[in-house]
């Protein structure tokens, strides 16, 4: 009896790249992507909630520029983070951060450089100077201010961290699309410092992939993040604005496969709708079926003032709470530093408001929500 194997970081899936559309369009901001990647033969499963685990590799170019600044060719060995043999050239690409600075680096070129500078923002008590000397500076930013000092290539490699994988929530349901796993991806680059940086999966993906390429993933389970069973009438309220909508397209997905009974609403926020509403005809067509029961939208660019998720869901107040005393289950996915916060203090000031209760009495019943796992978060 055949089984299927454990995939993980060291025995990945080697899936390939199916269909990539550019989910905004022409007065967008941002370039955020839909991504479908064939799973063929492999057996890799999952469930709605899920994250894909992807093991990207760096820019060629910006690799072929630190190659060239240590005078080197690409060919000299040198051991990696797992302590095997490789070259130059296959480290920098695929095993090393080159992107962000070590403190190891920091350390070697501070014992090498005469910079009383540099040594001073290693201090335990400079460390928040230290994080703002290297917001927007990567390796190579700070081989290139230290000039003098040279490092061997086999010296370079053991001061750079380990290439770890990126996670990102899976925005399809395995019943829907067979042998397929599908991602929503903002691909991230901004200028800093005079130079164009980029992000190294979301670029990886967004410019480097094609569908030869084998894409090295597994399966993150989130186990905390799942749908209650289809047979039962517990409501689901989702709130996801940017590419945090991601695991709620597969929650939806689900929900029109399994047939599931109980009412789901869904918030989606952007900047723009004319060219940041992602996945509007597929939210129409689930509206249409049932899979989705209420769509409310936010975009914050289309009015004089700011308006977000929050605000949304403020305007929706009474809605929201009678959905809540009906013991509704409320999933948040994105941004962890401040839709998060701003989603979780709109929450508690709908119960407060709705519910006659005091801060203290909203803050419980949050609270005891949590305990009940009716509160659920996927936030990066």
């Amino acid at each position: 009896m055949s089984t299927v194997p454990a995939y993980n970081r060291k025995n990945p899936c080697l899936a390939r790249l199916a269909r990539i559309e550019v989910l905004t369009r022409g007065g967008s901001e941002k370039d955020t992507r839909h991504f479908e990647i064939d799973l063929g033969d492999s057996g890799l499963s999952y469930e709605p909630g899920d994250s894909l685990a992807v093991l990207p590799q760096n820019d060629p170019a910006l690799v072929a520029e630190l190659i060239a600044l240590l005078g080197a060719s690409g060919d000299e060995p040198v051991v990696n983070a797992d302590k095997v043999e490789t070259t130059l050239q296959s480290a920098l690409l695929k095993d090393c951060v080159i992107t962000t600075v070590d403190n190891k680096l920091l350390k070697a070129l501070a014992e090498r450089a005469p910079d009383p500078a540099l040594a001073a923002l290693l201090e335990p008590d400079r460390k928040k100077d230290l994080a703002a000397f290297l917001w927007g500076r990567e390796v190579i930013d700070l081989l290139l201010a230290y000039s003098q000092v040279r490092f061997a290539p086999a010296e370079l490699v053991p001061l750079l961290k380990k290439l770890q994988i990126r996670l990102y929530s899976i925005s399809s349901s395995l019943r829907a699309c067979p042998r397929q796993v599908h991602l929503t991806v903002a691909t991230v680059e901004y200028e800093s410092h005079g130079r164009r940086r980029k992000g190294v999966a979301s670029t990886w993906m967004a410019q480097r992939i094609d569908a030869g390429m084998p894409i090295p993933c597994f399966i993150n389970p989130g186990k905390g993040f799942r749908l209650p069973a289809p047979e039962a009438e517990t409501p689901v309220i989702m709130i996801g604005p940017g590419t945090g909508i991601a695991p709620f397209r597969a929650f939806v997905q689900e929900r029109r496969v399994t047939g599931a009974r109980g009412r789901a609403w869904l918030f989606f926020g952007e900047q723009r709708r004319a060219c940041d509403f992602f996945y509007e005809v597929e939210w129409n067509a689930a509206l249409a079926d049932g899979s989705l029961s209420t769509l409310t939208i936010a975009f914050s660019r289309d009015q004089a003032e700011k308006f977000y998720v929050q605000h949304a869901m403020k305007n929706e107040a009474a809605g929201l709470w009678a959905w809540l005393e009906q013991g509704a289950i409320v999933y948040v996915c994105g941004d962890a530093s401040r839709m998060a916060a701003d989603v979780d203090r709109a929450l508690h000031e709908i119960i407060a408001s709705e519910g006659g209760k005091s801060p203290e009495e909203a803050a419980a019943y949050v609270e005891k929500m949590r305990q009940d796992k009716r509160y659920r978060r996927d936030v990066y």
